[in-house]
C-alpha cells in the first residue's frame, strides 16, 4: 500500500509540474515571439500615445491587435493581468516531486559512491546547497556587470562559464541520474527566482511610480528584459535536463558532464534559430549546428562492448546462473521488502522465478546495454556477471 500510495503522488504531481510547465513555458515563449514581430505602427494616433510596437494576427476566428509602449501608457488600465503564477507553481510543483522522488530517498538516488562517497544527509544539504548557489552565484553576476556597457555580452560569457562549473561540479558530487537533475532543478530556480526576485517587483515599481504620478524609471524594464531573455535560453537545456533521467544513456556515458553541456549548447542553439526566426531571420546554421552535435554525442555514448561478454564467462549460460546474479545484485532494490529502499524500485519484483522471467527484457536493458542498473552500481555487480545477464537473455530468456 505505501508503494502505491507513493507511486500515486509521484504520479499527481508530475502531472502537476508538467501542466503548470506548459503554463509557464508557453506565456514565456509567446512573449519572446511577441517582442520579436512587433513593428512599429503607420497610425500617428498610437505613435502619440506611445505606442512602439503593434501586431496584427488572427486566431481562433477572430482578430487580435496587441500593442506595446515604449515605457508606459499615460493612464493605467483598472484590469492589468500579471504573469507570474505560471512560474511559481511550476517551481512549486517541481521541488515537491524532487523532494518525494530524491530527498527522501538520497542514499538511493542522489548518491553513486563511486562518484563521491557520502552520507544520504550529507546528499540532501549538497542538493539544496546546490540549489541556493547556483542563484546567488548568477544573481552577483548580472548585478556586478549587468548595468554596465557591454553589460549583456559580458553576463553572458559570465553565465555560460558558471553553467560550465555547475555542470562539472553536479557531475563530481552526485550520482549522474540526479546530477542532471540537479542541473535542471538549478537553471529552473533560476529562472523562477528571476521572476520573483527581479521581473515582477520591477514592474510593481513602474506601475507604482505611474499611479504615483511620476514618471517610471526605465532600469526596471531594461533589468527585467534581461532577466527574461537569459530565461529562454535556459528553458531548452532545463527541458533535457528533466527528461534526461529516463534515458541512462546520456547521464550513463564517460564524461557525462560534457554530454550534458553538449546536448544544453544543441537547445540554446535551436533557441537561437527561433528567436531570429521570429525576428524575420532565418540562420539555418543554428539548427544545422544543434543535430551535429546531437548526431555527435549519439555517436560517442553508444554502447560499444555492452553486448560482448567479459573473458571467462561460459558461451551458454542456464536460468540458474542468471538469477544467481540477480539475487546477489538486484533484490536489494526489487524484492518485495527491500532494503535498500523503502519500497521496491519501480514497482518491479525480481525475487521469484516469475519476476525474472516476466523483466527479463527490463534486467537486458538496464543492466546489460545501458548499465544503469543497479544504480550507482550500489551492489557492486561486475562486467563478467552484466554479461551473464546478457548470454542469458540472447538465449532467449529460458526459465530452465
Amino acid at each position: 500500500m505505501e508503494a502505491y500510495i507513493l507511486d500515486w503522488l509521484n504520479l499527481l504531481l508530475r502531472w502537476l509540474h508538467v501542466i503548470t510547465a506548459i503554463a509557464w513555458i508557453g506565456s514565456s515563449f509567446y512573449f519572446v515571439w511577441l517582442d520579436n514581430s512587433l513593428t512599429r505602427p503607420d497610425d500617428p494616433e498610437l505613435l502619440q500615445k506611445g505606442v512602439g510596437g503593434e501586431l496584427w494576427a488572427v486566431h481562433g476566428g477572430g482578430f487580435y491587435n496587441p500593442q506595446k509602449y515604449l515605457l508606459a501608457p499615460k493612464t493605467l488600465p483598472r484590469n492589468l493581468h500579471w504573469f507570474f503564477w505560471e512560474s511559481y507553481s511550476t517551481w512549486l510543483s517541481g521541488f515537491a516531486l524532487f523532494s518525494v522522488l530524491y530527498l527522501f530517498n538520497a542514499g538511493t538516488f542522489l548518491v553513486d559512491k563511486h562518484v563521491l562517497d557520502m552520507s544520504a544527509t550529507a546528499a540532501v544539504f549538497a542538493a539544496l546547497a546546490y540549489l541556493v548557489a547556483g542563484w546567488l552565484v548568477y544573481d552577483a553576476i548580472c548585478r556586478l556587470f549587468g548595468d554596465k556597457p557591454g553589460g549583456d555580452r559580458v553576463v553572458g560569457v559570465l553565465v555560460t562559464l558558471y553553467v560550465i562549473v555547475a555542470v562539472w561540479v553536479a557531475c563530481h558530487v552526485f550520482s549522474g541520474r540526479a546530477a542532471f537533475l540537479m542541473t535542471g532543478a538549478s537553471l529552473a530556480t533560476v529562472m523562477s527566482a528571476n521572476v520573483l526576485f527581479w521581473i515582477i517587483p520591477g514592474q510593481r515599481k513602474m506601475v507604482a511610480s505611474m499611479r504615483a504620478g511620476q514618471s517610471p524609471d526605465p532600469i526596471h524594464g531594461k533589468r527585467g528584459k534581461q532577466r527574461s531573455v537569459h530565461n529562454t535560453y535556459f528553458t531548452l537545456p532545463v527541458i533535457f535536463a528533466m527528461l534526461s533521467n529516463h534515458y541512462s544513456m546520456t547521464y550513463g556515458a564517460p564524461a557525462n558532464w560534457l554530454v550534458l553541456l553538449l546536448i544544453m549548447l544543441a537547445g540554446v542553439l535551436i533557441r537561437q534559430f527561433f528567436v531570429l526566426r521570429h525576428k524575420g531571420v532565418f540562420k539555418w546554421q543554428y539548427p544545422a549546428a544543434a543535430v551535429v552535435i546531437l548526431a555527435g554525442v549519439a555517436f560517442w555514448i553508444v554502447p560499444k562492448s555492452a553486448l560482448q561478454p567479459a573473458q571467462g564467462v561460459a558461451t551458454t549460460v542456464s536460468f540458474a546462473q542468471a538469477r544467481q546474479v540477480v539475487e546477489t545484485r538486484c533484490i536489494q532494490c526489487h524484492a518485495a521488502k527491500p532494503t535498500l529502499m523503502p519500497v521496491p524500485g519501480k514497482g518491479i519484483l525480481l525475487d521469484s522465478k516469475d519476476g525474472i522471467l516476466q523483466h527479463a527484457q527490463q534486467i537486458y536493458q538496464q543492466a546489460v546495454v545501458q548499465k544503469a542498473m543497479p544504480l550507482g552500481n550500489m551492489t557492486n555487480i561486475t562486467d563478467d556477471e552484466r554479461a551473464v545477464l546478457g548470454k542469458w537473455f540472447e538465449a532467449g530468456a529460458k526459465g530452465e
